[in-house]
């Protein structure tokens, strides 16, 4: 009887990461103050209309914060706030779909206390020296004031001093489908940060941009920094707290990993399913950018969240895939999603096997001359939330040396079912 490579691996421990950096407990406060601080009643007059935009990311406490901008600007300022979904061709790019995708996030008009006015229609407002039209949805070009709230943090694909934030809202996710479309094309004609360079200052000079809010997050998906700029200083703070999210991005509990077993990938977590930055795939198909500090050998994806409404884009960037997963793929969605962003490679299929033992049995098979009893593998639910990891015992004795993690001395088989399955989340064995 043969036996199977996955029933070798060395028996499981749990593993806890302490995570540093600073972190906000008073989420609500701090949004006042930060836009308490900006002096804006000079700005505004009573009664104007203000447009908040509001992302498809899985940002932690994204609705609170969104409630607080939505009560200062109208308890505060006297304004009529609304909000505007601005996440490009997400919710299968239509005002019914990016509706759903900021309900899923608790962000809705009997929460908020406000407005959702979601539409598709864009307007030109500009046309950058490059040759590229600078498109703007067509709602919130209606309001007399604009906020921009949105997450600072690397990009899944693009680098340089600006990446994902206020100015990548600005341009690609108030562009709605159409504008998204277009400025991928002139990413890939003339490069990431050459484009918004271009079209940053030109937008921010034609919309009436009153302030952006900027949010940081930690390695353990809690906000760090909340700050609120003026538009003048959009250009030069934003690269300062990209470096800071840099510093704070969750990492793997292991540099080195043999196989990285992911539960769920989707588009709430990032724009790539999983954000290449932390599985160190940012730049490098199917196999470990060396520059990264993560480097994992084969990449095994679980399952697919229910939020990400059949969008699997992403999943073509690993080598592996469950069956489950694969069927809840929505072609056309994944379509959509890769055919504006340019990203083809990350919604072609991968290898689909039934079992998560299966799975193993394939990558293990590929590990060189490695024996399965010492394969580092490493097991997560999300790249939002690594805090706690199963690994392989061929890690135990490296974990026990570090002083950044906790290890659970219970080492145990690995729990597969009768079908070679594993429990759904590594956070169950918890």
């Amino acid at each position: 009887m043969t036996v199977r490579p996955s029933s070798r691996i060395s028996n499981l421990f749990l593993v806890r990461q302490e995570v540093a950096g600073p972190v906000i407990d008073d989420v609500a406060g701090a949004v006042a103050d930060q836009l308490r601080s900006l002096d804006l009643g000079p700005r505004v007059r009573p009664g104007q209309t203000v447009a908040i935009t509001v992302g498809s990311r899985g940002i932690a406490d994204v609705a609170d914060i969104t409630r607080t901008v939505v009560a200062y600007l109208r308890d505060v300022l006297a304004l009529n706030p609304f909000i505007v979904p601005a996440m490009g061709s997400h919710g299968g790019a239509t005002a019914e779909g990016q509706i759903a995708v900021l309900a899923r996030a608790g962000i809705t008009e009997a929460t908020m206390g406000c407005a959702i006015r979601s539409g598709m229609a864009v307007t030109a407002v500009a046309t950058a020296p490059l040759g590229l039209g600078l498109m703007v949805d067509r709602i919130a070009m209606e309001a007399d004031h604009l906020v921009i709230v949105n997450r600072i943090k690397p990009h899944t694909m693009y680098a340089g001093p600006v990446q994902s934030g206020l100015a990548k809202m600005l341009t690609v996710g108030l562009g709605n489908h159409d504008g998204a479309a277009l400025y991928h094309r002139a990413f890939i004609e003339h490069g990431f940060t050459n484009v918004l360079d271009e079209a940053v200052p030109l937008l921010l000079a034609r919309l009436p941009v009153l302030a952006g809010v900027a949010i940081v997050e930690r390695g353990d998906d809690r906000t760090a920094i909340i700050e609120a700029i003026p538009p003048e200083r959009i250009a030069n703070d934003e690269p300062r707290l990209l470096r800071l999210a840099t510093e704070l991005l969750p990492k793997l509990p292991f540099a080195d990993v043999d196989i990285l077993l992911v539960d769920e990938i989707g588009k709430e977590i990032s724009g790539t399913g999983f954000d290449t930055n932390v599985v160190g795939r940012k730049g490098s198909l199917h196999h470990p950018d060396p520059k990264a500090i993560a480097r994992v050998r084969h990449l095994a994806l679980r399952s697919l969240t229910s939020q990400s409404t059949g969008n699997a884009t992403g999943y073509g960037l690993a080598e592996f895939v469950r069956t489950q997963l694969a069927e809840a793929v929505d072609p056309h969605a994944t379509l959509v999603n890769a055919l504006t962003s340019g990203d083809l490679p990350a919604a072609m299929v991968p290898i689909v096997l039934s079992t998560d033992a299966d799975i193993l049995d394939a990558a293990l098979a590929l590990n060189g001359l490695r024996d399965p009893a010492d394969s580092r593998v490493v097991w997560i639910r999300n790249t939002q939330h690594i805090t706690w990891a199963a690994c392989s015992g061929a890690l135990l004795s490296e974990a026990r040396e570090r002083s950044d993690l906790s290890v659970h001395e219970s080492v145990t088989p690995w729990p597969f079912d009768a079908k070679g399955n594993l429990p759904a989340f590594v956070t169950d064995l918890l």
